[in-house]
């Protein structure tokens, strides 16, 4: 009775994850701002960018993709409440699912350059003299370098992790497939839209772009498809536990 109670309430923490997921899953929020807020383009500099981090840090971290922190933890616990309730359908995949799911967002979050940023640009700003000041041009030039922001191709932990996190969309859609056939199509086609996209990098910047809005939009309605998925279990578990013998 316990076990069931504990799986039904993940499954609902689970779906209320997905609810926040597919509202704050915007792979273009850094273009979305600066449409908006009149910001054009991304800092060419590290000075640039410590300056728009102190004067505009919403903007700034929205260029750094420092929003997939949060969706990257939400999207962790939507993996753990389909992992609960997808798991007598196969014990095997969701192990698999969420080993793969969870190390991937592992990597994407540790690859993150956001809240090092936002250290440097605190350190410079305080920073008294100019060999302090260089030092820490010097560690952001360095950061940049290997983590490109929006650019056009992923650094290695951004490009592991969509493998991960894809591989484990597709297995967890394939388990939704047999009763949830809707779910399951939108899930394949969102992940499959991210693991084409790791599979054809050195093609033409016009495919990674439709690949990486169609993903995104994908997910975005699989993470609405997932909650409701995960609110019905939840509730056909609940009038199980209530039933006499139970």
């Amino acid at each position: 009775m316990t076990n069931i109670k504990e799986w039904k309430n993940l499954c609902r923490v689970g779906a209320i994850a997905a609810l926040f997921a597919a509202i704050l899953f915007r792979r273009n929020i850094g273009a979305e701002v600066s449409l908006f807020t009149g910001v054009e383009g991304i800092p060419s500099t590290v000075i640039d960018w410590f300056l728009l981090l102190d004067a505009k840090p919403f903007i700034g971290l929205s260029f750094l993709a420092a929003f997939d922190l949060i969706n990257g933890l939400l999207v962790g616990v939507v993996f753990l409440g389909l992992g609960a309730a997808l798991w007598q359908r196969s014990r095997s995949r969701v192990v698999l699912a969420l080993s793969s799911g969870l190390m991937g967002i592992t990597i994407s979050l540790s690859s993150n350059i956001s809240l090092t940023m936002v250290s440097l640009t605190h350190q410079f700003t305080e920073a008294a003299s100019e060999a302090q000041k260089n030092a820490l041009i010097s560690a952001g030039q360095s950061l940049l370098a290997a983590n490109s922001p929006m650019g056009g191709f992923p650094n290695t932990g951004t490009f592991i992790s969509y493998l991960l996190i894809s591989l484990a969309g597709l297995i967890f859609a394939s388990l939704l497939l047999p009763t949830n056939r809707f779910t399951g199509v939108i899930g394949l086609i969102a992940a499959g839209c991210d693991l084409i996209y790791c599979l054809t990098i050195p093609f033409t910047p016009a495919l990674q772009t439709l690949l990486m809005a169609s993903g995104g939009a994908f997910w975005m309605i699989w993470h609405i498809l997932s909650a409701k998925f995960l609110l019905a279990y939840a509730k056909i578990e609940q009038q199980t536990s209530l039933r006499p013998g139970n």
